[in-house]
């Protein structure tokens, strides 16, 4: 059985993305790892290509401007990558995800037993997302508990939406993949960045969903980014994926400046679900990419 892992990047060191660190904890899970590398202009390329490791095939793309709407520029790319796989399943990580090497057996062992299991299409992982510094995560209804990050390649599949999830196309019928929860972990770092970075992706990356506009109305003016845009963190116990220590290290000088009680706190109606959740566990309306096997 074969393994690919699969994703897309643009502009990494501009907006401060861990891609290096995600396809390093990407790497021992795979036999092929692809790359969708967009025209870049502060040296990605050159980023990827210091990785330097004979499983990593870059695939050089040309992101469309005029896609502005939902997204779909980055479902486009994430297409781009997983058709150039080879693989019998593959692992798909976006620029600001990594996996725990402690997870990686159980990753392993999943796509082992999914393989034998006809039924099984994708692969369902839990989610941490941390906010502001790497010592506190997101919490509530506002984040995505789980999603789709590992798919049987079956030529079918193709990603949904704005890439959070995916879909199977089968004629012209469209539906949900059937997938298998496994016990590994997406650590998702997209809201951990300095200030700076962090606003200039804000100011560039809304234009993928919304026209100048809606960007001057919503979009706050400045060169930092406050930090106030979630509800509510809690503090983070475990420990982070080894490829992420340098950088959490290296981070020590602009993460201090964070203070949660600064945050707006949830309006009535999210902290009224939220407290459904902590007692049912059940989330209500939640929004789903797949099918629970």
């Amino acid at each position: 059985m074969k393994i690919s892992g699969f994703t897309f990047v643009r502009n990494a060191v501009m907006y401060d993305y861990p891609v290096v660190e995600s396809i390093r904890s990407l790497l021992p899970l795979v036999d092929e790892l692809v790359v969708a590398v967009g025209d870049s202009t502060d040296g990605t390329r050159e980023l990827i290509d210091g990785i330097d490791d004979p499983k990593i095939r870059v695939i050089e793309t040309v992101w469309d401007e005029t896609l502005r709407q939902g997204g779909r520029i980055l479902a486009q790319q994430t297409d781009v990558a997983l058709a150039h796989c080879s693989g019998d399943w593959c692992i798909y990580l976006q620029a600001d995800e990594v996996l725990h090497e402690g997870d990686h057996d159980a990753i392993a062992a999943a796509i082992r037993n999914a393989d034998a299991d006809q039924r099984v299409e994708a692969l369902l992982l839990p989610w941490k997302h941390f906010y502001a510094t790497y010592d506190w995560l997101g919490v509530g209804r506002q984040w995505y508990r789980r999603e789709v990050r590992i798919i049987r390649n079956t030529g079918t599949f193709f990603s949904f939406g704005d890439a959070q999830g995916f879909r199977i196309r089968e004629g012209e019928r469209v539906r949900k993949p059937r997938a298998r929860q496994i016990d590994a972990t997406v650590y998702h770092y997209g809201w951990v960045k300095p200030p700076d970075a962090q606003q200039r992706k804000q100011q560039n990356f809304n234009r993928y969903w919304h026209d100048d506009a809606w960007i001057k109305e919503h979009v706050a003016d400045g060169d930092v980014f406050d930090y106030t845009s979630c509800y509510a963190v809690e503090p983070f116990t475990g420990t982070h994926p080894v490829v992420m220590h340098k950088r959490i290290a290296e981070a020590a000088a602009w993460t201090a400046f964070f203070d949660p009680t600064r945050l707006p706190g949830r309006p009535p109606k999210v902290a009224i679900l939220d407290a459904i959740e902590r007692w049912t566990g059940l989330r209500i309306g939640e929004f789903r990419n797949y099918e629970v096997l």
